[in-house]
């Protein structure tokens, strides 16, 4: 949902771009402010030896949980995981690893692979426009893993991607994506053909980027596409816009090559039951965004029923291409409960003033669109939900892989808690406590790594992978709401009050252990900051003058 800037010019005159353009926002050169470096209070190690003592290893496979372990890391990689017992029973010594001057007590605690978000953006200055608010929130929710489709200007990204390879600035893994026809050096040309798109991947991968995103376009011109990105072991993901869908399904991009279909777009429109394209209102205008979001919905009883030929035959065709899944349910899930997203408990503390006031129905913001929202649109989106989730939970079941993503930055979605909601929201479409992690670790590992041809390095708990990890006083299998950066309401029978509990306790990055509550904090002091700067200011919150106190 990320509109392209004035310094990402789009040159091709295509849907495609009409699309891409649609998911931009205009703004200055350089505006996005870059993660400042890590000082050294910040995060500590990685150590020469870290032992995690006692934990429940959750290893990302979907495997059981097993514990207590103790986990081993020397520098950045895992170099040991041992069972050190049995439950309920002391600790077997003997099975320990000899002390070291860096431990962790995880008794009692969970420990699991870092998270992986692979639809992100960072934000611009009409919202968020510093890095390390962004970078902050994402690793105070255990991503340590992003792919920013795109994460911004491509030199930008790129550069961020290096400094926090180095562990200079607090920032997850970035994995770069950029969308067709746009970059830091790519000449202006306005014609768009395949080979245009093959010497567009070549400039791409010659910059060192990882992957491209595709909004859709001219069948020929995907598929020269993605064919020459496979050539230079880039992946690809698309956003298939709906003006390009006639003539480039879902199912029609991934026989062509595509890897990745995020979002729902594509998905419907492969299995239209009645009309060959969607039956749209007869003054449908794409361009009204409204109207653009609106309608999707309504295609929730437009296509063959779940369990029939036509319904199992598309999804195993997705199989068949060893395709992924990439929903970002979270994204439009305003959609289908406005009054929750807009007064979800952490926007106060930690949503911006800047990015709250984005969110507000607005018909120059993108996905502002509450212009009029109405419980007939809501009651569609539920029923979309519940279709989606169907196709989700079934591809699952059938082996395809589902990673998580959340878009977030958009849509009443802030960083880092959308996440979370993400997961909850993959549970909801029917995927296990332990089949929903593993969408978050593995599954998205492989995703990003399987188009180099290489194996995963993180996304799993294994000797040799990088220490990337979460780690959290509550069973997160039995209430993925303890992932939340602010934990989750529970009674104390004894007290009689009630508490916080969860939140995560630690969350790894490459060895170096940070504190998601001293992360929330500095994200708070940025709100905070922000709100004096506002103190006095008249803003427009859901249609409703008020001056900031």
């Amino acid at each position: 949902m990320f509109r392209v800037q004035r310094w990402m010019a789009v040159f091709a005159i295509t849907a495609a771009v009409v699309t891409g353009t649609q998911e931009m926002e205009a703004q200055k050169p350089g505006a996005l402010v870059p993660a400042p470096d890590r000082r050294p209070d910040e995060g500590q190690g990685p150590y020469d030896k870290l032992i995690i003592r006692g934990v429940t290893v959750i290893d990302g496979t979907g495997a059981a949980p097993m514990g207590p372990m103790d986990v081993v890391v020397e520098h950045n990689k895992i170099v040991d995981v041992v069972n050190v017992g049995a439950p309920h029973v002391p600790i077997d010594e003997k099975r320990r690893p000899a002390k070291t001057a860096h431990e962790i007590d995880g008794t009692g605690m969970y420990l699991m692979p870092g998270f992986v978000d692979t639809h992100t953006h960072y934000g611009d200055p009409n919202k968020a426009g510093t890095a390390e608010y962004v970078n902050k929130l994402w690793l105070a929710h255990g991503v340590t893993t992003v792919r920013g489709v795109p994460a911004g200007p491509l030199d930008w990204a790129l550069h961020e991607r290096e400094r926090s390879a180095k562990d200079e600035t607090v920032a997850p893994r970035i994995f770069v994506y950029q969308p067709a026809f746009t970059g830091d050096g790519w000449k202006a040309n306005p014609v768009l053909t395949p080979e245009l798109g093959r010497e567009w991947v070549r400039f791409l991968a010659a910059k060192g980027a990882d992957g491209i995103k595709l909004f859709g376009g001219d069948p020929d011109v995907v598929e020269a596409i993605l064919d020459e990105g496979k050539k230079n072991k880039m992946g690809s993901l698309a956003h298939l816009g709906q003006e390009s869908e006639p003539r480039l399904t879902a199912r029609i991009a991934v026989d062509l090559g595509l890897r990745t279909v995020t979002h729902s777009y594509g998905l419907f429109e492969s299995l239209l039951k009645d009309t060959s394209v969607q039956d749209y209102p007869l003054n449908q205008n794409y361009s009204d965004e409204y109207m653009r979001f609106g309608q999707v919905a309504r295609n929730w009883d437009k296509i063959y029923p779940r369990g029939s030929d036509e319904w199992n035959a598309f999804l195993l065709d997705l199989k068949a291409h060893n395709a992924v899944m990439n929903p970002t349910m979270v994204i439009y899930s305003a959609g289908r409960d406005l009054m929750r997203a807009y007064t979800s408990e952490w926007h106060d503390k930690y949503t911006l003033p800047s990015l709250m006031d984005y969110y507000q129905p607005d018909r120059s913001h993108h996905g502002s669109i509450w212009y009029y929202w109405t419980t007939e649109d809501e009651y569609a989106y539920k029923n979309y939900y519940r279709v989606w989730g169907n196709m989700i939970k079934d591809y699952n079941q059938m082996g395809g892989h589902v990673t998580t993503g959340t878009d977030a930055g958009f849509i009443y979605q802030t960083y880092g808690f959308a996440f979370i909601e993400e997961l909850e929201l993959l549970r909801e479409a029917g995927l296990s406590p332990l089949e929903v992690i593993r969408s978050a670790t593995l599954y998205g590992a492989e995703e990003l790594q399987s188009p180099k041809q290489t194996t995963v390095d993180f996304g799993i708990i294994r000797p040799g992978k990088f220490a990337d990890m979460v780690i959290v006083d509550q069973n997160p299998l039995e209430n993925l709401k303890v992932l939340y950066g602010d934990g989750w309401m529970k009674l104390n029978d004894d007290t009689g009050k009630v508490e916080r509990v969860g939140g995560i306790k630690y969350v790894v990055k490459d060895g170096i252990v940070y504190e998601p509550k001293k992360l929330l904090a500095d994200v708070a002091a940025m709100v905070d900051k922000q709100k004096k700067e506002y103190k006095g200011k008249t803003v427009i919150r859901q249609g409703v003058p008020v001056v900031m106190p």
